[in-house]
């Protein structure tokens, strides 16, 4: 197991219709699918390659579909003899992906979960009441200051995401969250762009949903990672199974500390990644943080055949 290498695992918006289909001869990728509709009692293969009723973009689906795509490239790079990583790490969803590569977390299991956990999150803040926004070009003091001032008793707004210096995500009532975009432009902020999602995810909105999961987590055996694996909420790693429990439940309430995570798994050692999931959205984070930390994506032959290569050499 490589201390130098991390696997990193993709959260809600890497999805797209069609995902993995390069890869739809692969046994490790078709086994997983067909895994995770054993599990759930639907066609997951179905659901990310047709989307139909645009039930993909539903968080209770979207969540075991992302998880499910990213261990479907896990286990095939490892057919390929892929370099294990001695770092996982998640963003927000992903983090149960990071605790599958771990073996912390069975994947049936991890698949339940995530769709209860989608469930639980779509039911903690009824429909538009909730918002999200990215906000483009402030400083952390500078926005959590912004956030302070739009909140008030009719509605709250906190810092959700910290992605990357200069680009955070909000979250919270929709009211308070217009008029933190608002702020935000007015503070300096080079954009400010409501998300098309409705749940205020890693906000304390989102108790209802933490409160459901912890009971639920309680119900499911989680090992010791044979591998460290960082935590959304801490900017640390888990090691002992109710710690993990604690951290993922933390989690729906706390926000991502991404930046964190990504300073110090380099402080740590880790000079080479690769995006384990569909998309690159993690890959160009990773970049603004650490500009001398080299990403990789799997989310295609191609990809990961350039990834398998650059692993080899680190």
């Amino acid at each position: 197991m490589n201390p130098n290498y991390a696997f990193l695992f993709p959260g809600q918006g890497s999805q797209s219709q069609g995902m993995l289909a390069a890869f739809a001869d692969s046994a490790p990728v078709r086994q997983s699918f067909a895994e995770a509709s054993d599990a759930l009692g639907f066609d997951m293969w179905a659901l990310v390659q047709e989307n139909p009723d645009e039930k993909l973009h539903q968080t209770e689906h979207t969540q075991p579909a992302l998880l499910t795509a990213s261990i479907a490239l896990l286990r095939l790079w490892r057919v390929q003899g892929g370099i294990e990583a001695g770092h996982a790490a998640g963003h927000s969803l992903g983090e149960y992906s990071a605790l599958v590569a771990a073996g912390s977390l069975e994947f049936s299991n991890a698949v339940k979960l995530v769709a209860f956990r989608g469930k639980e999150m779509s039911r903690a803040v009824p429909a538009d009441v909730g918002r999200m926004a990215a906000i483009i070009g402030l400083d952390d003091e500078v926005l959590e200051g912004v956030c302070e001032e739009a909140s008030g008793d009719d509605a709250k707004v906190w810092a959700a995401n910290y992605n990357c210096p200069g680009q955070i995500v909000v979250a919270g009532h929709a009211m308070a969250v217009d008029r933190a975009m608002n702020a935000a432009k007015a503070a300096g902020a080079k954009r400010a762009l409501p998300l098309t999602v409705s749940v205020p995810s890693h906000t304390p909105l989102m108790q209802p949903a933490a409160d459901a999961m912890r009971e639920r987590l309680a119900e499911i055996e989680l090992k010791a990672p044979d591998r460290k694996v960082w935590s959304n909420a801490l900017a640390a790693p888990v090691q002992e199974p109710q710690e993990i429990r604690d951290a993922l439940v933390q989690q729906l309430v706390m926000p991502v500390r991404w930046v964190q995570i990504v300073q110090q798994m380099r402080r740590a050692g880790v000079s080479d990644a690769v995006e384990m999931g569909p998309g690159k959205v993690l890959s160009g984070l990773v970049r603004r943080i650490e500009r001398d930390m080299q990403v990789g994506q799997a989310e295609t032959p191609e990809a990961m055949q350039a990834s398998l290569a650059q692993a080899g050499e680190v």
